[in-house]
């Protein structure tokens, strides 16, 4: 079984437009993607972890690292933080 896998940034959603269409430019979680996507994942050792038979399948750690990334570069600690940043982020 693969990742979990999670919507592209240029996908659509239910609602009108992308979702980038909604992160402003100079937000810093477009450096993070651009950098984790061009980075070579078996360099790194990442690995799969198995889940169980009855288990969902892992995120992938790609995805982990960019939150990771963004979580440490914004000096986010908590849950409730996180989220609080997400809305500053995106555009209403």
């Amino acid at each position: 079984m693969g990742y979990i896998q999670r919507d592209g940034c240029n996908q659509g959603m239910l609602f009108p437009g992308l979702l980038d269409d909604f992160v402003l430019a100079d937000q810093v979680c477009h450096v993070i993607d651009s950098f984790i996507e061009r980075l070579d994942r078996s360099e790194l050792e990442f690995e799969r972890a198995r889940a169980a038979e009855t288990g969902r399948p892992g995120y992938d750690p790609r995805d982990e690292l960019k939150q990771y990334l963004y979580d440490d570069l914004n000096q986010i600690r908590s849950s409730r933080r996180l989220e609080s940043q997400y809305c500053r982020n995106v555009r209403s």
